[in-house]
């Protein structure tokens, strides 16, 4: 597991007169949402400003139509790995890596990542936001496993082994690791923010997480079968893990809006211990055209909502995949067509559903409800 175990999201709008704003769990992202997110690492003289009230941030002309991609929030009963996280109740699809959150009123919870399941769940934002909220959860332990066998001697080879041991072991037999997190959360600041998207009313949340790591091992002789523990293993003694630290610290800001056009998160900004911004993330138009998305203007779907019938018209005649699934991501129907498609939907239960679109040229995916 990686030393930096909480990631992703974001999104869109508001106004030039601004004021300062509550954020609680009705804002946030809801199953059937689409969210497009475009990240880069920074270039220009942007910087995340002061801490204080009314600020203003003006974050345009970064946003390229390049690096864009899809976030689809999904419901867990039938995703992938939804028998792992009984006690969520949203899901992040992001290209194909699952995340799944449990979303109250007083937090949404971080339960794992695909098959990682967390000891205990991380708080990934605190609810409700409002200016002046300090908040720290944690020491938590996030991830506590044992490994061996194969995978364990393809991390730390026998020749690492006896080196680690001056010779005494030349196998390593089981380690364990345990990972413990703690994050101080802090809104810092409130006013307007303006993007190539738009003006938005936001809060910003600075986020600094601790993620101290502890691995032990087992290391044996296999001639002699004599072995010891090797406590607290530094992780660059060992090749495979060399660009990780033992004890590491992140951090970032996010700025946060209660618009209920849009999702919560406008832009999220990874720092360095001087607040220089090292990499960032920006929710862009809906859907973006790019060499990833399809232009939805070449695009004719009707009727919306749909009913029995639904139709695509592409303006272009080349050869277009089609793909319509749920928000469990169970896949109900899939075709390919060229210009024009018309789908019958007789036997479909009435719900929200995404069609994705998908040429050479690039994809599109839209939100589709069905009455």
């Amino acid at each position: 597991m990686k030393n930096k175990l909480l990631i992703l999201l974001l999104v869109f709008f508001g106004l030039d007169s601004f004021s300062q704003i509550t954020v609680d769990e009705t804002h946030i992202s809801n199953i059937g949402d689409v969210v497009y997110r475009y990240t880069e690492a920074p270039t220009g003289p942007y910087n995340v400003g002061i801490a204080g009230t009314n600020q203003v941030w003006d974050f345009t002309g970064v946003w390229q139509q390049s690096n864009v991609a899809p976030l689809l929030f999904i419901d867990p009963s039938g995703s992938p790995f939804d028998l792992q996280y009984p006690n969520t109740n949203l899901c992040l699809n992001d290209n194909g890596t699952y995340s799944y959150y449990n979303k109250t009123n007083t937090g949404l919870f971080l339960h794992g990542l695909g098959d990682t399941v967390f000891n205990s769940p991380a708080l990934y934002l605190p609810l409700p936001l409002n200016y002046g909220l300090s908040v720290t959860d944690g020491p938590i332990v996030v991830i506590q496993e044992a490994v061996y066998g194969p995978f364990l001697s393809l991390q730390i080879p026998n020749a690492v082994v006896a080196q680690l041991t001056n010779g005494i072991a030349n196998k390593a037999d089981t380690a364990l690791i345990k990972i413990t997190s703690t994050t101080d959360f802090l809104v810092d600041a409130w006013g307007s923010m303006t993007t190539d998207l738009g003006t938005f009313d936001v809060l910003r949340l600075k986020l600094v997480t601790y993620t101290d790591s502890e691995l032990d091992v087992y290391c044996s002789d296999t001639v002699t079968g004599v072995g010891s523990w090797l406590l607290n293993v530094p992780f660059d003694s060992i090749p495979a893990l060399s660009g990780f630290s033992n004890n590491d610290i992140e951090y970032k800001y996010q700025w946060i809006t209660n618009d209920n056009s849009a999702s919560f998160l406008i832009c999220e900004a990874f720092v360095d211990a001087n607040d220089n911004i090292t990499a960032w993330a920006f929710q862009t138009p809906t859907p973006p055209s790019s060499t990833f998305s399809l232009d939805a203007e070449h695009f004719r779907i009707y009727p919306i909502p749909a009913t029995n019938t639904l139709n695509v018209e592409y303006q272009e005649d080349v050869i277009t995949d089609l793909k319509l699934t749920d928000i469990h991501g169970k896949v109900i129907i899939e075709s390919q067509f060229s210009s024009t498609i018309n789908l019958s939907l007789e036997g479909i239960a009435r719900g929200v559903y995404y069609l994705t679109l998908k040429t050479e040229e690039g994809e599109l995916i839209k939100k589709i409800s069905l009455q």
